[in-house]
């Protein structure tokens, strides 16, 4: 018995379009797929063609179709067109150049490109220009210059764009197609000139061509496609070249009226097309900010996403407060899938151009309440510094925190932040004070009530039961309800949560063994500073506006290393047993903590990813508050015992380590670089970075100088701290880098003959 005949393409996609969910989707998928198998085993030459149409359709929503390689051949061999156009297209997609099948359908291309029929030759042209692999192009080339000879101008522009993907597979085969292109740029169809790449960096070809493409651009006629993509094809040419600033103006403009067509994807191309030149021409694309922000209203997905994109690009200072109540209502009204994105860069711009702090706060509040759980992690220790250093809005933040946690405790960052503030501030919040606005009446017990809710609610999660805790702790130095704190910590003491419990013990040891020290460690955060990493970006993208004070460069030190730099290094050296030496500023103690206070924690800043305190320092972090309150005994200082060690010993450089142990700990070491230079120039902008396996932890303090004096008269130092608990074996692998002679100098090398007394 013959198989019934398989339904349509457009019946397939209906079917699949009316499915709820991915997995009736899927299932719906599996069926079709084993029935279009079935007729690929007969051989049914009747559907092939719909098939394999049918196949194309499932791969371009992702699903496998390699099964339908060898019958897309097949349908190239038939003579009918629409077989071969079919089978043309599912070679272009489902096939590759690392592909056997290739061998076949060399053939099968030739005697098309030699066929009598142009559009036969056509398919040919673009299947070859598309996929063909550099074994093919050899083969086929001859036939390709034939036709790129051809007085048909519609074979000549496939067989030109054909031709340049045979140069790039085959670039010796050059020579044989310079005669025909030569005569290609003296042809008057436009189908054929390809003034973009001429014009690209030339700006005699550029003037040439500015009124040519001016009359282009004013006299398309736009009520057909075609006339859209030649107007398309302008504004892009436009684009690449030298074109003077009126003209760029008016390919904006075209774009912009894009934006106003019914065709979505007319108006996805303008998007795309708008984002990739506001940086060049911020003020042209402003002119369109309304329509592009009636983008965020449309229906379709890809549509929406690059109009955010394009509209957070269009923020500056003067437009921020309209952008921001156009993008906070797209916020409240988006699908899941773009809040993240969206309060990420709210956040982002909100920093850069927010008129005020007060706004600055307001805006964050609204985020935090409206993406709720969307808002990313990273999110929460940047909130926390931006209100760290807003010092004249604390008691206001908190305040607005607290009401927000009354209503709703769901939010996971939002929860967070506020635990934070709360413990941070909660003076503030029960003085009643507050400038800003009318301030509320809460008492010190409704405040532990609602932070020990937090404990307790199945909505809380580890991390922000960790915040919660910390923040009852450090209200025990603004609180006069000491004994209730006691209990509460006391009874985490016994937690499940392995990393809760141990921070509830250490709290309970500040009560009973140290509690004289406990309003020095609980004291309020120090004012943040910004990381160095932030500087380029915010310096990078001004979004169309002069700001000359934003643009001077800061003063920054020179041995300052970005943690991206120790990022790089990772992969420079390679292998992933490694950790980076973050560079930092030499350690301070607190005034108010007193000088007992880091001997008490046993130079617990070993562990310190920042030169600033971290945002969430006094949160649940892998390293604990009192982890090392336990600290080995004293023991005698053995420095004389460690001998001095040649790291490094190259072009003039010569990098020598002496050693030292740390009081009191004994599984610190202090290692000191002493870098000295044997040439007659000095060696400048000096950087010295180093990585260690994962079982040591270290700490690169500043050096000295970053200059290296010439012909030893002076030495650059910088001091390494090496914690070294297992007593393993020092490993290093260092990188140097320094300009020498109007050079810029880099080196990679590796540290593996320590000295025994170093490490044991």
């Amino acid at each position: 018995m013959r198989m019934p005949a398989p339904i349509r393409l457009r019946e397939l996609i209906r079917t699949i379009r009316t499915a709820r969910t991915q997995a009736e989707e899927r299932e719906m998928i599996q069926k079709e797929c084993a029935a279009i198998r079935s007729s690929f085993r007969e051989e049914d030459n009747t559907y092939r063609c719909r098939n394999v149409a049918k196949l194309l359709y499932m791969h371009m929503l992702g699903y496998p179709a390699h099964f339908g390689q060898l019958e897309c051949l097949k349908l190239i061999a038939s003579q009918k067109f629409t077989d071969k156009r079919i089978g043309y297209l599912g070679a272009m997609l489902l096939l590759d150049e690392r592909q056997d099948v290739h061998l076949l359908m060399t053939n099968c291309i030739k005697n098309d490109l030699n066929h009598s029929t142009q559009y036969v030759q056509g398919l040919a042209l673009c299947t070859l220009g598309c996929m063909g692999s550099s074994e093919m192009c050899r083969d086929l080339a001859g036939e390709v210059e034939k036709l790129l000879k051809t007085s048909n101008s519609y074979l000549r522009k496939k067989a030109a764009l054909c031709a340049v993907h045979v140069i790039r597979k085959v670039p010796e085969l050059m020579e044989m197609f310079l005669p025909a292109t030569k005569n290609l740029l003296s042809e008057k169809n436009h189908g054929e000139m390809l003034l973009r790449i001429l014009g690209r960096s030339d700006d005699d070809s550029s003037e040439a061509m500015n009124d040519i493409l001016a009359q282009v651009a004013t006299n398309t006629e736009t009520s057909k496609n075609v006339g859209n993509a030649i107007l398309y094809e302008t504004v892009l040419t436009i684009m690449d070249i030298k074109s003077e600033s009126g003209l760029r103006v008016l390919a904006i403009n075209i774009l912009g009226r894009f934006l106003l067509n019914n065709d979505k994807n007319i108006r996805y191309v303008a998007l795309t097309s708008l984002l990739k030149t506001v940086q060049t021409d911020h003020n042209a694309v402003q002119r369109h900010r309304s329509t592009i922000v009636d983008c965020l209203k449309d229906l379709d997905v890809s549509i929406k996403r690059r109009a955010m994109e394009l509209s957070f690009a269009l923020v500056n200072g003067n437009n921020i407060r309209g952008m921001m109540k156009e993008l906070l209502y797209f916020l409240d009204s988006c699908d899941p899938e773009f809040k993240a994105d969206c309060a990420s860069g709210v956040f982002l711009a909100a920093e850069k151009y927010a008129p005020s702090k007060r706004w600055h706060i307001d805006t964050i509040m609204r985020v935090l309440t409206t993406a709720g759980s969307y808002v990313r992690d990273d999110s929460v220790p940047n909130l926390i510094q931006l209100i760290t250093n807003s010092v004249e809005m604390h008691a206001y933040t908190v305040q607005r925190l607290y009401k927000a946690l009354l209503d709703d405790i769901s939010q996971q960052p939002l929860v967070q932040v506020s635990s934070w503030c709360i413990g941070e501030y909660g003076d503030l919040l029960v003085s009643g004070q507050c400038e800003e606005e009318e301030p509320i009446q809460v008492t010190e017990d409704e405040v532990l009530d609602v932070l020990e809710g937090l404990l307790v609610s199945n909505l809380s999660s580890a991390v922000t039961r960790g915040y919660a805790l910390t923040a009852i702790m450090k209200l025990s130095t603004r609180f006069s309800s000491i004994n209730r704190i006691k209990k509460v910590v006391s009874i985490y003491g016994s937690s499940i949560d392995v990393e809760l419990q141990q921070r509830a013990v250490e709290y309970n040891a500040l009560f009973k063994k140290y509690d004289h020290m406990r309003p020095a460690l609980l004291e309020r955060m120090p004012v943040m500073e910004k990381s160095a990493t932030n500087g380029p970006t915010e310096i990078a993208q001004t979004n169309g506006e002069a700001e000359p004070s934003a643009l001077e460069p800061k003063n920054l030190p020179a041995v300052t290393q970005p943690a991206s730099q120790a990022n790089d290094l990772l992969d420079l050296l390679g292998g992933n047993d490694v950790v980076p030496v973050i560079q930092t500023a030499p350690p301070t103690k607190p005034a108010s903590a007193g000088g007992e206070l880091l001997d008490l924690l046993g130079d617990l800043s070993l562990s310190a990813p920042a030169p600033a305190p971290a945002p969430p320092a006094s949160l649940p972090q892998p390293a604990f508050l009192l982890d090392s309150l336990t600290a080995p005994p004293l023991f005698n200082d053995i420095t004389a015992a460690i001998p001095p060690m040649t790291a490094y010993n190259k072009n003039g450089l010569k990098i020598e380590f002496t050693f030292e142990r740390a009081n009191p700990n004994p599984n610190v070491a202090v290692i000191t670089i002493h870098a000295s230079n044997g040439t007659e120039a000095e060696m400048t902008d000096f950087v010295f970075q180093a990585a260690v396996p994962k079982t040591f932890q270290l700490q690169l303090l500043s050096p000295s100088s970053n200059i290296i004096p010439p012909l030893n008269q002076g030495t650059v130092t910088q001091v390494i701290k090496v914690l070294n608990p297992q007593k393993q074996q020092l490993r290093m692998r260092v990188k140097l880098t320094y300009n020498h002679k109007g050079s810029s100098v880099q080196d990679l090398s590796e540290v593996n003959n320590f000295p025994p007394q170093s490490w044991q």
